[in-house]
């Protein structure tokens, strides 16, 4: 595996974790000085997005540059303290939703809610304009390199989009119901506070099941995997590759690559083209992982014959 990670990538990552972590604390304190159930509630599902990522990230910096590759190898690239963390991380964000819901159901409760003041409105707003334009340049970034950790980046902004959305309508209907009088939009406030409790709990929850269970292996289609084929075929001695495999598992992109060479070449020369196309691969793209390499001898197949086919074979290749 790399032994470290591409220093723009990182950047990149970096960059994501900070904004989050700055657009939380700027959504928690507004929410809290104008008492929005729903912009407090999307503050702590934006913490928890930096948190999830910050236990992705950390790893990179503590042991991971300090194994030998053999006990990455037998680690799968994995931190020890990477489920610490995300355990540890995951019981804080569970208990942030569980006070969002709390305080949320307790103001359904009371009632004698008044309307939420204009700068919650602002601040979800720009929260959002900020977000899709952090997540478009991430996205197309790692997309780009071939990394297919894009995809994983495209699901969590998806339900970070789903708890701003929610948010938006729940204060968007309160202020509503304030300039028209209608007192039971002001619910409305609260139950986007709620739902977005609910939305933390699930990122929880979902951060528990990969670090007790593991993080799911996924296959990348064939158009991600067309850069890896393409790297492969540069590759002097390398005749065709015959078949390739990207599995993704976190944040790395496990390969099986089987190539042809010619049947002429010794062994050595096989195993020489093989660990050189191995090297380009974890060199050009800093996010692959374990690269399993199988060589085969370069069959044509029928009715195109090599010269030393000719040469060698002893049954006679016209009809007698």
């Amino acid at each position: 595996m790399n032994d470290k990670q591409s220093p723009q990538s990182e950047t990149v990552a970096w960059n994501g974790i900070v904004s989050d972590a700055v657009l939380a604390l700027a959504k928690g304190g507004i929410g809290y000085f104008t008492g929005s159930k729903a912009l407090l509630g999307d503050a702590l599902y934006s913490g928890a997005d930096a948190a999830a990522r910050l236990a992705e990230v950390l790893p990179w910096r503590s042991e991971q540059a300090q194994k030998p590759k053999s006990a990455r190898r037998a680690g799968n690239g994995k931190s020890s303290k990477e489920p610490i963390i995300t355990m540890l991380f995951s019981a804080l964000i569970l208990m942030a939703g569980l006070q969002i819901a709390f305080s949320a159901i307790r103001d359904l409760t009371r009632g004698h809610l008044s309307t939420v003041p204009p700068a919650a409105l602002v601040t979800v707003l720009i929260s959002i304009i900020v977000k899709e334009g952090i997540f478009q340049y991430q996205y197309r970034y790692f997309k780009k390199i071939g990394d297919g950790s894009h995809a994983a980046y495209a699901d969590s902004h998806r339900f970070s989009l789903y708890s701003s959305i929610a948010a938006l309508i729940g204060i968007t209907l309160s202020m509503v119901g304030g300039y028209i009088g209608w007192s039971p939009l002001f619910y409305m406030d609260p139950v986007a506070g709620l739902l977005t409790s609910c939305l933390i709990l699930r990122k929880g929850y979902t951060m528990i099941t990969a670090s007790v269970y593991g993080k799911t292996s996924q296959e990348l289609p064939s158009a991600e995997a067309a850069n890896f084929i393409e790297t492969v075929g540069r590759v002097h001695g390398v005749i065709r590759v015959e078949h390739l495999q990207a599995v993704e598992q976190g944040r790395y992109v496990n390969l099986q690559v089987k190539i042809s060479v010619n049947p002429r070449i010794t062994v050595m020369e096989a195993q020489d083209i093989s660990e050189c196309a191995r090297k380009l691969l974890q060199h050009r793209f800093v996010h692959v992982g374990e690269v399993h390499m199988d060589v085969v001898p370069y069959d044509p197949g029928y009715p195109y014959k090599t010269n030393h086919q000719l040469a060698d074979n002893d049954i006679p290749t016209l009809l007698q």
